[in-house]
């Protein structure tokens, strides 16, 4: 199954030159190895610990991982170690953490700009009038690299009810790519998740997250 629906999701976004991150929350190694195997080499975790437990039993594996779900500060020196791009950048407090951290491994962190499109209070992220200010800051940082940003719509039943929210975050790119002037680096536009990922490649994402539709519905652990 994973190897199908890894095909079927490869035939449609491969053509469109847009990163794939494979969800690993709550899957098994196994199950991950299966979805690698599969082609799908860049996975993406929500929690620092969980991705912690399933790194080193896969080192052997040709993948990248990046941190996709909210990062506390407290476990930023962990993460900087651990991933190669760090998607949830939600405040300027969290992004000067990362530098200090990064400027400790002696590492440049690749990081996004997580901003909150539709101000939903449940959801972590700048606000749309905030994106100028801060990424201008971030930018300023010396041990971060600011790529892009990621934004997470909200759950409609219809999936194309998202596109506003999707086609306001790519305007937001869009004028951060101007203003920012670096867009050999700041290049990835990070939305779209299995609901909703194909009304954002639509609007312009080049990164999408999807996990169900690659692994089925989500399993406990």
């Amino acid at each position: 199954m994973i190897a199908e629906n890894a095909k079927n999701i490869k035939k449609i976004i491969d053509s469109a030159n847009v990163t794939i991150v494979t969800v690993t929350k709550t899957q098994s190694i196994e199950r991950i190895r299966e979805a690698v195997n599969a082609g799908l080499t860049v996975l993406g975790e929500n929690r620092v610990q969980e991705a912690a437990e399933k790194i080193g039993p896969l080192a052997d594996l040709p993948v990248e991982w990046h941190l996709i779900g909210h990062l506390q500060t407290n476990k930023v020196k962990q993460a900087v170690a651990m991933f190669s791009l760090i998607q949830s950048v939600d405040s300027l407090k969290l992004a000067l953490e990362i530098n200090r951290q990064a400027a400790a491994a002696n590492k440049q962190q690749d990081i996004l700009l997580q901003i909150n499109v539709a101000g939903e209070a449940s959801k972590f992220g700048i606000a749309p009038s905030q994106a100028s200010i801060v990424a201008a800051e971030l930018f300023a940082l010396p041990n971060i690299r600011l790529c892009g940003i990621m934004t997470i719509a909200p759950f409609f039943d219809q999936a194309k009810d998202t596109r506003p929210v999707f086609r306001q975050a790519r305007e937001i790119f869009e004028r951060l790519n101007k203003e920012l002037g670096r867009p050999e680096y700041f290049n990835r536009l990070s939305m779209g998740m299995t609901h909703d990922y194909l009304v954002a490649l639509e609007e312009g994402s080049n990164m999408v997250r999807i996990g169900s539709g690659i692994f089925g519905e989500r399993q406990t652990r």
